[in-house]
């Protein structure tokens, strides 16, 4: 199918009168309908403000797509609008839209016409094109501009294809051969673009990228997750051949293949108009790197199977996490500044620095559980999740809210992430339970129903079950550690240093990490961090471990691992234990085995002199915060040492190492 064959005629409006955002929608969604191609108006401008409240369809450069998919919509089309005087429609860049193209799907919209509309949208990243339609004045005109420029597409459609298969032609010959002298070996990245809809911004983000990348003389391969599935699937050899991964997408897409690599994730929006600052930033490795949730990533064969439920489980408590750590970076920083403060003669608890600072730190730190049980429930059951989730967290971290009242304790950490799992699955109960809902009443669903049933739900069971059951687990888990002796003490500390090295990011370490922020905000004043400062040693370990060896044994590493070794050491002092990830993922044995020996003997020197780091983050930045800072980096440069010494003793000499090339 063409794109004339979706560009009707009839439908056009070379002069349109709106002059604001609704009613230019409407203007459109009019016209529509006098042509036939939608049957329910109401519905139809439903999905479109839908779509706009997601993020607007003004891309910038005076175009706007408004696209919606619905069973309203008769056939596939795409209405061309035309404004004089420019319509704010919130486009991206501030600037007036000139350009209307209201795309119309059928809800069962076949690939014959998902293709042509991925056509369209391509085709508009090109400014020539866009110059000329801005200049049209008849229908006809428009279409022969997009003829003319379709013709062209497929033409270069047709090279790239045959060059694609020349360069994988020498892919394969270089395997078997050497390469010739001299050759020039491109840059290569690979990207993955999706859009909600996955009608327009998806394939619009893959032309401006594979555009700019042809202008900067870089090889790039991208796939899209549109309407018509999956084109272009990234496969295991490309993701490894790849400097970098740029992720323009406002959907979810598979991740975890990209595990140990540099990776950009932006709004698809950005893959449109920054395309040229992405591939940049991905050839810098400026990224960090992505370290997946410790599974396989899906092989060719089984992506489209649903995956397991433990793996759900992980993803969704991720999600609160990530959400959750800038809360916990900011607001404990903040909080253990002031306790830095206080102990400043002239200063004092009772000045004003001190309970701005104090103030303002617990008042971020409030928000760390609501904040995770509200995600970790969004993760399962999408927005309508937010409200029961954010809801659960905050009765789980105050008092009150228990058929068992207690003044000396709360469900906290433990009682807010259950609460979040529930208020997930109670949305979608809902949802199964509301899914044959008349059509006209869908409207009810995410703005009276959901809300309203669910924080009831949730109230209920957080009350009665959830708040009273943890509450006696949290006070039992204080009074456990509150009575250990010094020996348990410093197992406990050797056993959470050692968990951070387990996977460096992955489930053992978030667990360690969990725990420590739960006692952290357990205990009586917010201030007990001596987990935290096992965590945090064990944690830094691993990567100044791997920068030491690749220092002090340089021929035991290529040249791009002995560069990396040095971006680790700014990564270890500042406690992103990611940073062992590409050692550990080439030689898991090695590294993972001398990283946990070294992070377990951090950690448990760590309780064995008594630190404290009333933190949650911050590395070698937060030691001054620590009541015994320089015993904090004895810990941390004695397991480094350690660790850095297996590893270097253990590692045998690279032939490909570079430095006898570089002496001759």
């Amino acid at each position: 199918m063409k794109i004339q064959d979706l560009l009707i005629k009839d439908a056009m409006i070379m002069d349109l009168k709106a002059t604001t955002k609704e009613a230019a929608i409407d203007e459109m969604i009019d016209r529509y309908a006098q042509v036939g191609v939608i049957s329910d108006k109401a519905d139809y401008k439903k999905h479109i403000l839908a779509r706009e409240a997601e993020s607007t369809t003004g891309i910038g450069d005076g175009i706007a797509m408004p696209h919606a998919k619905t069973d309203s919509v008769k056939k596939a089309a795409v209405l061309f609008a035309k404004s004089s005087q420019g319509v704010d429609f919130n486009a991206l860049d501030g600037q007036p839209v000139h350009l209307f193209f209201m795309i119309a799907a059928p809800a069962g919209a076949n690939n014959e016409h998902l293709q042509a509309l991925a056509t369209l949208s391509s085709l508009l990243i090109n400014p020539s094109l866009v110059a000329s339609l801005k200049k049209a004045d008849t229908p006809d005109e428009v279409l022969s501009l997009f003829s003319a420029a379709e013709e062209k597409k497929e033409a270069e459609d047709a090279q790239e294809e045959k060059d694609a298969a020349a360069t994988q032609a020498a892919v394969g010959n270089a395997n078997a051969a050497q390469e010739p002298a001299g050759a020039i070996k491109k840059p290569y990245v690979v990207a993955v673009t999706a859009c909600p809809t996955g009608i327009a911004h998806t394939y619009m983000a893959e032309a401006a990228l594979k555009e700019e990348a042809k202008k900067m003389g870089v090889a790039i391969k991208v796939e899209t997750n549109g309407s018509e599935g999956i084109k272009h699937r990234l496969t295991a050899d490309d993701i490894s051949r790849a400097t970098g991964v740029i992720i323009a997408a406002d959907k979810k897409v598979e991740m975890n293949r990209f595990a140990g690599k540099h990776l950009i994730n932006r709004p698809v929006i950005d893959g449109i108009n920054k395309p040229h600052e992405l591939i940049e930033d991905t050839l810098a490795e400026k990224g960090p790197i992505f370290q997946g949730n410790g599974e396989a990533a899906a092989s060719d064969s089984d992506v489209s199977e649903s995956p397991s439920l433990a793996r759900q489980a992980y993803a969704s408590l991720m999600n609160g996490i990530s959400n959750m750590l800038p809360f916990v970076v900011g607001g404990g920083i903040i909080m253990a500044l002031s306790f830095l403060l206080e102990r400043i003669p002239g200063v004092g608890a009772k000045s004003i620095i001190f309970t701005f600072t104090n103030g303002l730190g617990s008042a971020a730190f409030g928000f760390l559980v609501p904040v995770l049980a509200a995600y970790i429930a969004e993760a399962i059951g999408d927005r309508p999740a937010l409200l029961p989730g954010f809801v659960a967290g905050w009765m789980a971290s105050n008092t009150g809210f228990s058929v068992i009242a207690s003044k000396n304790g709360v469900a906290g950490f433990l009682g807010g992430l259950v609460g979040g799992f529930l208020a997930g699955f109670i949305i979608l109960v809902l949802k199964k339970w509301f899914k044959n809902l008349p059509k006209s009443l869908d409207g009810l669903k995410p703005v009276f129903i959901f809300p309203i049933l669910s924080l009831l739900a949730i109230g209920l069971i957080m009350y009665f079950a959830i708040n009273p059951v943890f509450t006696a687990i949290n006070l039992a888990l204080i009074g456990w550690l509150e009575g250990l002796g010094t020996t348990n003490v410093i197992l406990v500390g050797t056993i959470l240093g050692g968990m951070m090295a387990i996977d460096m990011g992955g489930p053992f370490n978030k667990a360690a990490y969990v725990f420590s922020i739960g006692v952290f905000m357990s205990s009586p004043h917010q201030t007990d961090g001596r987990w935290m400062a096992a965590v945090m040693a064990g944690g830094m370990v691993p990567p100044l471990a791997i920068a030491l060896a690749t220092t002090i044994w340089p021929k035991k590493w290529t040249p791009a691992e002995r560069t990396s070794g040095l971006s680790d050491y700014l990564l270890g002092l500042s406690f992103i234990t990611e940073g062992a990830i590409p050692f550990a993922a080439a030689d898991p044995l090695r590294v993972i085995t001398s990283s946990i020996i070294g992070a377990a003997i951090a950690g448990g020197l760590t309780q064995f002199m008594g630190v404290n780091v009333p933190a949650p983050h911050g590395g070698i930045f937060a030691a001054l915060l620590a009541n015994k800072p320089l015993q904090f980096i004895l810990a941390v440069v004695v397991g480094s040492v350690i660790s850095g010494v297996i590893l270097g003793l253990w590692k045998k000499e690279r032939p490909d190492n570079g430095l006898d090339e570089a002496k001759a």
